[in-house]
């Protein structure tokens, strides 16, 4: 009488069991990748590798891949993925091929000689394609460190609220990194990333150094001097933190500002182009039109 309900019970609990223990990996796996942060390949990356891959092996250097400047310069512009060099290489290959390729079909289209200017327009082509990466990874760069040296200030602020409410140095840098992460993406996961290092047992000193070297932003080099000094000379974190977000706050200011003052130099060129031009049209082109309906008579002889 017992043996069926022992039997459904069994079979229940190892149907909990097994359900448990194939759902399990998954959430696991989906908590360590929001702790980590680590880019995942999309469906663009494993493609764009499978096109360019044959051809970055014609121009990447032979060198240590992570040591490079160039791995520097992909962390800077917030790039992470192991075949970030692959793609960018292959690039640099493939593409002056295809601008080449594009503007002789264009040029051949247009009934355009082979001759040295047919050859020069190729020649440009090719440098534009070879060069394209380098001038869209300098745009990533310098819009990955404008947006963290803006919202560094903001950062530094709250470290400071954090150390003065009490919070020990680490304990607040998690908690700016938490509140900074609605403003910018870019920032936040980079002090996630220092977090985590020093939560594997790296020094501070060695976490911050590695943060002023992936953003590349000068202030964050002076934020890690600021506090190894203040660790090493036993003087007050707070203090020093005030100074230090009184000084960022006067640079975004004054930056703002210059930015600000080359506006006019910048809309000149629009204005005298674009702008001018119409405004005369309108003022001067009824005056122009009574002077010819004027004087055109008077210059044929039927005045």
């Amino acid at each position: 009488m017992l043996l069926f309900p022992a039997l459904v019970f069994l079979t229940v609990m190892l149907g909990f069991a097994g359900l448990f223990i194939w759902l399990a990996p998954t959430r696991t796996g989906q908590r360590l990748q929001a702790m980590s942060d680590t880019p995942r390949k999309s469906q663009w990356t494993e493609t764009a590798v499978k096109i360019v891959g044959p051809f970055a092996q014609l121009s990447s250097p032979t060198g240590d891949a992570g040591t490079s400047p160039l791995r520097v310069r992909f962390l800077n512009a917030g790039i992470r993925l192991d075949d970030a060099q692959l793609i960018y290489f292959g690039a640099k290959t493939l593409l002056p091929l295809v601008f080449a390729g594009a503007a002789a079909l264009g040029l051949r289209a247009t009934g355009q000689a082979v001759d040295l200017t047919l050859v020069f327009y190729l020649v440009v082509a090719a440098l534009i394609g070879c060069y394209l990466p380098n001038f869209f990874l300098a745009w990533k760069i310098r819009n990955r460190k404008r947006e963290i040296f803006e919202n560094f200030p903001d950062a530094a602020d709250l470290m400071l609220v954090c150390v003065e409410a009490g919070l020990g140095l680490d304990a607040g840098l998690v908690k700016v990194t938490e509140e900074i992460r609605m403003k910018s993406q870019a920032l936040a996961q980079e002090l996630h990333w220092t977090n985590l290092e020093m939560r594997a047992g790296a020094a501070r000193e060695k976490s911050l150094r590695n943060l002023a070297l992936r953003t590349g932003v000068e202030e964050i080099g002076t934020f890690a001097t600021m506090l190894t000094q203040a660790d090493k000379f036993g003087t007050s974190i707070g203090e020093s933190l005030r100074v230090f977000s009184d000084d960022l706050r006067h640079k975004r200011q004054m930056r703002a500002e210059e930015l600000a003052a080359k506006v006019p130099t910048k809309m000149l060129l629009p204005l005298v182009i674009c702008v001018f031009p119409s405004i005369i049209m309108v003022v001067l082109g009824p005056a122009v039109i009574q002077i010819i309906r004027t004087m055109l008579p008077m210059l044929t002889g039927r005045g």
